[in-house]
């Protein structure tokens, strides 16, 4: 049963909904009631002059939007939640009912040995808290308890010493070593008793193929020791013993491999020089050169069963049965009776050195039979149990390593405070879409977890461990610290949240300093976002200076046209575009961060910048992040989205769960968040976007429906509705809208001139019923790469136009040759009859960036004008260049709009006289332009 509502809970989350990336919860009954008094509590930070809606009251209707999130809600509803906590039970040593881990950076086969597993389920939690607060559909609502549930049971088992998993034996019943849980049974130091002629003999049913796991390794060292791997290099078992560590180890080698999911019986003998090793009852190695018995080792410190004295080794994962050991060599026939039944209904009887049946059913120990009184612990390899309020897929292992790291290793360590920052975004949303309290108390838990830890190192500690690359990465951790802090009021949290200042960064940035070149681009991003929160909640200038003077570092420097931003992952020097594009441009993570970081610096400064950013972004690079078509397993998103020639876009990238499917799928599920802001003084809503979609203004009583198929549709229609009021509707005028914006209301038009690049205010005491109509025809354009002016991409209004060509290399396109009156370049191209958007110049059809394809793309081409034509008429003439590359037709056309033929035939004649008159053109050759001028026909 899903734990209550609290009205305390309703109204925490109620308050911090403005200051988020604002999410609320539907509910009904008695709880519908308390949500109704909680919405009337709103808190805005003071600094910001407008406010977003919560993703409750901005609905998605019909569209291009609704169309894409109902492929990722497709997904959200089908993928099995058992497998993204599985890595989260098997860390804690519970049972996982047999799910199997997503696999990719979420699991420890992935890339760095799992060393990320974790990000993707936090990533997955704030996705179903969206779908919730978004579609008010239970299903994620349901989905976001479960989990909460398990990740409560997780953080408690980590607190507790470990306990035994009781399973289904060979026999009766066995111990269970989920892979993952880093659990081993430890023995006591008597175990071998020093024996000169030995039996060890073993049940095990191992569930992974990993190398040199151990069944059981008794040493002191890695020069000491006899072990039983059930897999060497070669993937057989594999007996040794040493005193001189690999170089002099005495062995014996399986003949196949041991069946996984498989009961299998092990059993070694030593005597007399001679050792043989059995698998199943048969002898499948023998050595009769094997001196050395555990007399010859001593007493030994570590004896274990599944953990290798070499830590590098992985923890045995599987099952154990039986584990005995006998003071004398066991006969074959004896060996062969083991096979048909536990060891006390032989003619061995137990092991009289050690008998272990496992046949325990909780708690850690586990008794010995043989009469030696040698209990047996289970135990985890770091130790434990973790420290209160800790929550992760791993141990405390990474966390303790980063602080005296001095270089990155992904390898041993990979962002352990990124990871959390995902969990804890993850549990916070939980608790903001639900209102369960074990949600934040989850979160809080974390915070305090963390105070506790970092408060304790030195500040050059923190500055080595933050200015790491990758190992030190921490995501947006600031920004939720602080949202979390809202709530809880707890002075330590606020003050964890300066923990993570990066101050070379900060003042660096603050004073307008770019040292951005070589920095991981996603690694950094995010930190932004969090310092504007800490702005907001001590006032320190240097955080805001720091995050504005950052965007405009990236915007426009180092921004591709789709809004993307890094190659490879990192930033190159300012000003360089066409010098960067690869095939591993445009990181997504990157484009879903800065468009936090817009809306965010939107709260403070309305600069209509930040709002045409995040129009070109979102319709761009995040819609055509995702593939169009669903699948429940997978989220189908995009890692790098590479800007080469023929490039064809990846949605199932590298392993899989990765930073950018997790980032994916959150976008997905918010795509409505920043179409409406609201003045905080409740003066003014600001329609952002254009986008079907309706938003309901409680504190006003007014709804505003928005009509369109915008951007296959070239305006848009606004219906208001409720109570109506006064206030002033900003309607933002895109940069691009250089063709014109008009609005009317209720059919008649508003006076006053539209800015591009602004925001023209429509200012009246609105009714119920009211329309406004806004229409803003498309122009096609270009956009030049600003390191190379001859590499261009392709604009329609919003929207990025590709070409669809299996070509690798650039393709040639000149656009002038019919370009209409008013500059636009569209009547160059011809439309695609029954596809909106699509146009073909040259053979190769160009679609929207946003339909999410697997044909191979140009988003960048070569700017190619050989010849001086104008209105469709070849003049024959070359169109010469000046040094810096501008051509005649670039001087011509930048002219444009013209009012008439005349005036475009006027600034011809201008043009080519000054070229003329340069020597950068030939007196004939320019008379045969102007002709050319005269006689042509021009489309608007």
């Amino acid at each position: 049963m899903a734990p209550p509502l609290s009205r305390r809970s309703l109204l925490q989350a109620a308050a911090l909904a403005v200051a988020t990336p604002a999410i609320s919860y539907p509910a009904t009954g008695r709880a519908a009631a308390a949500v109704q008094e909680a919405q009337a509590v709103t808190v805005t930070p003071a600094a910001w002059t407008v406010r977003p809606f919560a993703l409750a009251d901005v609905a998605l209707r019909p569209g291009l939007f609704a169309d894409k999130r109902q492929l990722m809600l497709d997904h959200a509803r089908g993928y099995d939640v058992d497998r993204l906590l599985q890595v989260f039970r098997a860390n804690a040593g519970l049972a996982t009912g047999g799910a199997v881990a997503p696999g990719g950076w979420e699991g420890l086969d992935g890339e760095a040995n799992g060393n990320l597993r974790g990000h993707y389920t936090g990533h997955f939690l704030t996705m179903l808290a969206q779908a919730y607060a978004g579609t008010g559909e239970q299903v994620f609502g349901d989905r976001i308890r479960t989990m909460i549930g398990a990740l409560t049971e997780v953080r408690a088992a980590l607190r507790k010493d470990p306990a035994v998993l009781s399973v289904r034996g060979r026999f009766g019943t066995a111990a269970e070593n989920v892979r993952g849980s880093y659990q081993y049974v430890d023995l006591p130091a008597a175990v071998l008793a020093g024996a000169s002629a030995i039996t060890l003999s073993a049940w095990v049913k191992p569930t992974h193929d990993g190398n040199w796991a151990r069944v059981f390794d008794f040493g002191n060292d890695t020069t000491r020791y006899l072990y039983l791997a059930a897999r060497n290099a070669a993937g057989v078992p594999r007996f040794a013993i040493t005193t001189s560590g690999p170089g002099g180890e005495q062995g014996l080698d399986g003949t196949a491999e041991l069946p996984l999911d498989r009961w299998s019986h092990l059993a070694v003998t030593i005597a007399g020089g001679t050792g043989t090793l059995y698998i199943d009852g048969t002898a499948v190695a023998r050595n009769t050169a094997m001196t050395l018995t555990p007399a010859a080792l001593g007493t030994l410190t570590n004896n274990w069963l599944g953990r290798s004295n070499f830590p590098g080794d992985p923890v045995f994962g599987g099952a154990y049965d039986e584990f005995d050991v006998w003071s004398r060599v066991l006969s074959a026939a004896e060996i062969g009776e083991l096979q048909g039944g536990g060891a006390a209904g032989t003619s061995a009887g137990r092991g009289d050195l050690a008998s272990y049946a496992f046949d325990e059913t909780s708690g850690g120990a586990f008794a010995d039979a043989s009469g030696r009184g040698l209990t047996a612990t289970l135990r985890r390899t770091w130790g434990g149990p973790s420290h209160p309020g800790f929550l992760a897929a791993y141990p405390e292992t990474q966390f303790i390593d980063l602080e005296s790291r001095t270089t990155s290793d992904y390898t041993k360590v990979w962002a352990p405070y990124y990871t959390a920052h995902k969990i804890l975004r993850g549990v916070l949303d939980a608790y903001l879409a639900t209102g369960d309290e074990r949600a934040l108390d989850l979160a809080s838990g974390m915070c305090d977890w963390m105070y506790a830890r970092l408060s304790k190192l030195p500040g050059a500690t923190l500055q080595r461990m933050w200015g790491l690359f990758s190992s030190g990465e921490f995501g947006g951790i600031v920004e939720a610290i602080c949202e979390l802090h809202t709530i809880t009021g707890k002075a330590e949290h606020l003050a964890l949240a300066r923990l993570f200042d990066l101050d070379r960064l900060i003042d660096n940035c603050a004073a307008d300093t770019d040292v951005l070149d070589g920095l991981h681009a996603n690694q950094h991003i995010p930190i932004f976002t969090g310092y504007l929160r800490l702005y907001d909640a001590t006032g320190e200038a240097r955080y805001l200076d720091a995050a504005r003077n950052f965007w405009d570092m990236v915007v426009p420097h180092r921004m591709y046209g789709i809004g993307g931003t890094s190659t490879a992952e990192f930033w190159k020097a300012r000003d360089v575009i066409a010098g960067t594009i690869g095939d591993t441009t445009a990181e997504t993570c990157c484009a879903y961060n800065m468009l936090k970081l817009s809306r965010t610096l939107f709260f403070h400064d309305q600069r209509p910048q930040y709002m045409d950013y995040y129009e070109r972004a979102l319709y761009n690079q995040v819609l055509g992040s995702k593939q169009d078509r669903a699948d429940a397993e997978k989220p189908l998103v995009t890692y790098f989205i590479g800007l080469t020639p023929g490039h064809v876009r990846d949605y199932t990238p590298k392993q899989g769960t990765t930073c950018c499917e997790g980032t994916g799928m959150e976008s997905a599920t918010k795509y409505q968040d920043s179409v409406y802001f609201a003045a905080a003084d409740g003066s003014a809503l600001f329609v952002n976007l254009y986008s079907a979609s309706q938003v309901t203004w409680t504190e006003k009583g007014v709804t505003i429906i928005q009509t369109t198929d915008f951007p296959r549709e070239q305006g848009t229609t606004l219906t208001v509705g409720g109570a109506g009021g006064a206030f002033d509707l900003r309607l933002r005028v895109p940069s691009w809208a250089t063709a014109g914006f008009r609005v009317t209301v209720n059919g008649r038009a508003v006076s006053g001139t539209p800015t591009p690049g602004g925001y023209f205010s429509v200012s009246r005491t609105w009714r119920s019923g009211d329309i406004v109509r806004i229409s803003m025809p498309f122009r096609l354009r270009v956009e030049k790469a600003i390191d190379d002016p001859t590499l261009q991409t392709l604009f329609h209004g919003p929207v990025n136009l590709v070409g669809r060509n299996s070509s690798t290399t650039y393709l040639r396109l000149g656009l002038y040759r019919n370009a209409g009156l008013s500059g636009d370049l569209l009547p160059s191209l011809t439309p695609v009859t029954g596809k909106p958007l699509h146009h073909t110049l040259d053979g190769t059809e160009f679609a929207p960036f946003f339909e999410g394809t697997e044909d191979p793309t140009h988003v960048y081409f070569r700017r190619s004008e050989p010849r001086v034509i104008l209105g469709n008429s070849d003049s024959g003439v070359a169109n010469p260049a000046k040094p810096d590359g501008t051509t005649l037709l670039d001087e011509i056309w930048a002219g444009a709009p013209f009012g008439g033929k005349a005036a475009l035939v006027t600034r011809v004649r201008s043009t080519v006289n000054a070229w003329v008159t340069a020597g950068l053109l030939g007196r004939a050759d320019g008379r045969t332009i102007v002709r050319t001028a005269e006689r042509a026909t021009y489309a608007p």
